[in-house]
Formats: structure tokens, C-alpha cells, sequence
């Protein structure tokens, strides 16, 4: 039986996969604004946006700018919005835990009435779960 959670990060748990999400979910499209704005080298980015498109996490778009050739854009598919929780419970346990002069680049805020968004451990039946307490994590090997 393959472990659910090592597969999830070998795909998603090196720093620069959830940094593309990110800015992907930002608003940046095209290969040269992601690679500004992470600073990743070229090569790199090349490859994990092929990985996250072939995992289904992205989608491509053509589009050409006239004079240049056809090239393509950047979207989260449902699989990539899915991993916005993530990315924002990773930034809360950041400001939490580590050093305390950091500053949240990005703070995830509702569109509907502008509070921040945090991410909490929620029961299908609707109660919020202690994790100290009445949390029970089940083994399926």
C-alpha cells in the first residue's frame, strides 16, 4: 500500500511547487511572471510547471502575442484551488511558529466581507475537532 501523504509530497513538497500554485492562484499566468516573481531559475520552473500540469494541479491556455510565436498561460484546475487551504494553513503555522519579526507576504482574506482566512480542523458532521482531545487518527495499513 503507497503512503497517500508521501505521494502528496513528492509532488507538492518541494519549496518551489507551492510557490507556482501561489502565484498561479495570484493571478500570474505567463512563465515569465512566475519566474520573476519567485526568482526561480528558469530550468526548474520549466519542469515543475510540466509536473503540476501533468498532475492535473494546472491547466494550459494558449495565447500569442502578435509578431511572437504561440506560447501558453497558466490556471489552477479544482485539483489546484484545493490546494489554497494548504497554502494557507502553511503561512498561519509560519507566523505562528517561527520567527516572530516575519510579516505574511500574502494573508488569505473572504471576498464577501474582507476577514482573514484561516484553516481549522472540521468534522463532515460540522464540529470544529480538538486536535489535543477528541481527534482520532486511523491507520490503514
Amino acid at each position: 500500500m503507497t503512503d497517500c501523504v508521501a505521494n502528496v509530497l513528492d509532488l507538492v513538497g518541494e519549496r518551489w511547487a507551492l510557490l507556482v500554485v501561489r502565484e498561479v492562484a495570484l493571478g500570474l499566468r505567463r512563465f515569465d511572471e512566475i519566474q520573476a516573481a519567485t526568482g526561480m531559475p528558469r530550468g526548474g520552473l520549466s519542469d515543475r510547471l510540466q509536473r503540476l500540469t501533468a498532475a492535473g494541479i494546472l491547466a494550459t491556455r494558449p495565447y500569442r502575442i502578435p509578431g511572437a510565436r504561440a506560447r501558453v498561460e497558466y490556471t489552477l484546475t479544482e485539483a489546484g484551488v484545493d490546494l489554497l487551504p494548504v497554502l494557507s494553513a502553511l503561512s498561519d503555522w509560519g507566523e505562528r511558529h517561527l520567527d516572530s519579526n516575519l510579516v505574511p507576504e500574502i494573508v488569505y482574506r473572504h471576498s464577501g466581507c474582507g476577514g482573514r482566512v484561516t484553516v481549522k480542523l472540521l468534522c463532515e458532521c460540522g464540529e470544529q475537532a480538538d486536535p489535543h482531545g477528541r481527534l482520532i487518527a486511523e491507520v490503514n495499513r
